[in-house]
């Protein structure tokens, strides 16, 4: 459970964010997050960000996850993220690149986790050793894209009472997850209600 007495300054994480996507998870967010990131690493300030988005390219998302951790591992740095209202698909990907104790969720916010989904086309025409050779590599690209899934699970459960297999067999339904179920299953570090704030803590 949270430790409510130990949270940092809450209105700093809500309401004065360093760092945020609000949007699809996109070029323009990627280029958009490394600016600011930038600007904070730059300022020697901690990473407040905040994340309200219906996902986007999958890719995107592990670039932008990758960002956050090399920046937490830097000596010294250290990092914040809330989730408000809803964090779909590549942005659970970006909320697991936080450590546990350091993701937050507004009240309202909805967590949707699913498999990762392709669309494509294969078309085989010619030799046969060159159709072979097409679908090892979409076989390739299905594995890897397999194992980059796992890992993000992985990563996401690590310190909370939800196994990995079990997180793998939600998603395959396309599980949507609300604030007090991540909350009671360890998934994140707290819940912020309105309550919470003015240094009263809800009940």
């Amino acid at each position: 459970m949270p430790d409510k007495q130990t949270d940092p300054d809450l209105s700093s994480l809500l309401f004065e964010p360093n760092v945020w996507i609000n949007g699809p998870i996109d070029q323009s967010a990627l280029g958009f997050f490394l600016e600011k990131l930038a600007h904070v690493r730059r300022d020697g300030l901690p990473l407040l960000m905040e994340l309200n988005t219906q996902g986007g390219d999958a890719d995107i998302g592990r670039r932008i996850a990758s960002e956050i951790r090399y920046f937490l591992a830097e000596p010294g740095r250290t990092g914040r993220i809330i989730g408000k209202s809803y964090v779909y698909s590549a942005g659970v990907t970006i909320l697991a690149a936080f450590p546990r104790t350091l993701r937050y969720l507004t009240e309202d916010a909805v967590l949707l986790i699913h498999e990762r989904h392709l669309t494509q086309t294969l078309e085989l025409k010619g030799p046969v050793q060159a159709c072979l050779q097409i679908v090892r590599e979409q076989l390739s690209l299905l594995e890897t894209s397999k194992a980059l899934e796992l890992e993000g699970f992985r990563e996401f459960v690590e310190g909370s009472d939800i196994s990995v297999e079990n997180l793998l067999e939600h998603a395959r339904n396309n599980c949507y997850l609300r604030a007090p179920q991540i909350e009671k299953h360890g998934l994140v570090n707290r819940v912020i209600r309105p309550g919470d704030l003015g240094g009263q803590a809800a009940t």
